[in-house]
């Protein structure tokens, strides 16, 4: 049974390769979109296992002839124009952007490259080859999932059935349990929004969550609770993103978070003019990975290599931008912190312990601003602190779950979406340089 199933996948691979260069060679546009509605068709019938055979085919087969770009890239040298330029670019595109484009000009074909680069991206690890492919989807999508064509929508109580479904199953920070759940983050002093394309109208692709509050909140129990009452309007202030989850994994490295916080921003300040602040309460969620790797490495000996992962840092001496003094003070609450074990800090009882919760506080502080900036620097802060926010304050214990002590002993940041330095801020941490506040500062 297994070989007749492997031989009607190969055969299935097969039709859709022989399709897609077919689809290629097709000049005229009717028989074009005919060609993409069955290859479309073809793929989204075709098994789990036989989608490799496909992308290597699409890696090694879909490429540019080395010996016309060669030339072009030659005439291009010898006589620089419009002309010589445009016949480089012509050649030079891998022949599968071209499949790709004509598939998405079909109907159903936005969705199908999404899927099909999902999985592509499943498989990628064990398949570098595969990351040319991903190159030019990825390429593809940037431009045509551009902010100008996505659609903002607030999804309340009243939103289809389908679409409030998805959004407790795509919910990815703090989970949604159930309806009674959903329907508190959905009250009037709470709001979520959506962007969505026009040819995906009924999918969101990534979602947002705010609370309204008199206040910048320091925990996040209060805020998902399904009992905590709703606040009156007249008390709004602060608008909180507290959540933001992507539902499209074939979207990824596509970016969409951070134009729809400032969408979402903008559209909530003329709404409710009352509102003076603009923030999250967001997770550190490589905090406790990060500690535990300089815990070890820190006990490695002098000149032999730690065990940790290359993407995060050796020493803390490794941190660039620390002076000797703050350096000094983060080794002395690192070395306090070896006194307890992993499973120790990320008991309940730590949230209890105030001396190790300050050292816990300059530690969080060290890797905000010391590790962001560099290769495994937490994505949640290198994401906002990108998207133009500031650092402005730690809150120890702010998530009491399991999640939360696992992931961050408990802690969680407030970042600071200050609507008029956004720019400012953005620049600057593209320079390096971190926006941060001076209570988060003096903690170093």
């Amino acid at each position: 049974m297994a070989i007749v199933d492997s031989w009607t996948s190969a055969r299935a691979a097969r039709q859709v390769l022989s399709l897609a260069h077919k689809l290629l060679s097709e000049r005229g546009q009717a028989n074009s979109l005919g060609l993409a509605h069955d290859l479309i068709g073809r793929m989204g019938a075709l098994p789990a296992d036989a989608w490799p055979a496909v992308f290597d085919k699409l890696a090694a087969d879909f490429n540019p002839e080395p010996a016309a770009v060669l030339r072009a890239a030659q005439a291009y040298a010898d006589a620089p124009g419009t002309e010589t330029l445009g016949q480089l670019t012509e050649v030079s595109e891998p022949p599968r952007q071209e499949l790709f484009r004509r598939l998405n000009r079909a109907p159903g074909g936005t969705g199908t490259l999404v899927r099909m680069r999902r999985r592509l991206l499943e498989g990628l690890s064990s398949h570098p080859d595969w990351r040319m492919v991903d190159a030019d989807l990825l390429h593809l999508l940037s431009s045509w999932f551009n902010p100008g064509f996505l659609e903002m929508r607030q999804v309340d109580w009243h939103s289809p059935a389908h679409l409030l479904e998805q959004i407790i199953h795509h919910e990815a920070v703090h989970a949604i349990d159930g309806w009674d759940d959903l329907r508190r983050r959905l009250l009037p002093d709470r709001r979520l929004f959506a962007f969505f394309h026009p040819q995906l109208p009924n999918e969101p692709l990534i979602f947002v969550e705010i609370a309204l509050l008199p206040d910048m909140p320091d925990a996040i129990a209060p805020l998902i609770g399904k009992r905590s009452e709703a606040m009156p309007p007249n008390s709004f202030k602060t608008a909180v993103f507290y959540s933001i989850s992507n539902c499209e994994p074939g979207l990824r490295g596509v970016s969409l978070g951070n134009f729809l916080i400032k969408r979402v921003a903008e559209h909530l300040r003329r709404e409710l003019p009352r509102l003076k602040l603009f923030c999250t309460l967001s997770p550190i969620p490589g905090f406790a990975r990060w500690l535990q790797a300089l815990r070890t490495a820190d006990d490695a000996a002098p000149g032999r290599a730690p065990p940790t992962p290359s993407a995060l840092p050796s020493r803390l001496a490794d941190l660039p931008g620390l002076k000797p003094a703050q350096r000094s003070r983060a080794a002395e609450a690192l070395e306090r912190l070896k006194h307890h074990s992993p499973t120790e800090l990320a008991s309940p009882a730590a949230l209890d312990d105030e001396a190790l919760q300050a050292d816990l506080r300059r530690l969080a502080a060290v890797y905000l601003i010391g590790q962001t900036p560099l290769p495994g620097g937490d994505p949640v802060a290198r994401f906002h602190l990108d998207n133009g926010a500031r650092l402005e304050r730690l809150n120890p214990g702010g998530d009491r779950s399991a999640k939360g002590l696992k992931q961050s002993h408990g802690m969680m940041v407030n970042y600071l979406y200050d609507l008029d330095r956004i720019e400012e801020h953005h620049e600057a941490f593209t320079q390096g340089e971190i926006a941060t506040a001076r209570a988060v500062g003096g903690l170093l």
